[in-house]
């Protein structure tokens, strides 16, 4: 990997994590943020992870030169990752409303 791809790489690292302390305190400070909604944007960023990891895949198999290897593996695995948390997220949920349903009245 090339210094410039290490630093670009770290540079989105920096970018996501102050995203994800941003968001937190919006959840914290109960700004009346509504959960479907956060819901639905969580997985429509899962998507679009997805949908760019395989069009950067597609670009580097018809020989896109902008493309590097290095690059589409970094995408394919924050894909993979941001799915695999979003899997995590749904069978807490799952077993959460499995709990409160066999909560006795």
């Amino acid at each position: 990997m090339s210094e410039m791809n290490v630093n670009q790489v770290l540079a989105q690292m920096r970018a996501m994590s102050l995203e994800a302390s941003s968001s937190n305190k919006v959840a914290d400070s109960g700004g009346g943020a509504d959960f479907a909604a956060m819901l639905k944007q969580s997985i429509g960023a899962v998507n679009d992870t997805q949908q760019t990891a395989g069009k950067m895949t597609e670009a580097f198999q018809t020989g896109d030169t902008n493309i590097s290897l290095a690059e589409v593996m970094v995408a394919s695995q924050k894909a993979s990752v941001s799915f695999q948390a979003m899997l995590q997220v749904r069978n807490k949920l799952v077993e959460a409303y499995k709990d409160v349903m066999n909560m006795p009245m």
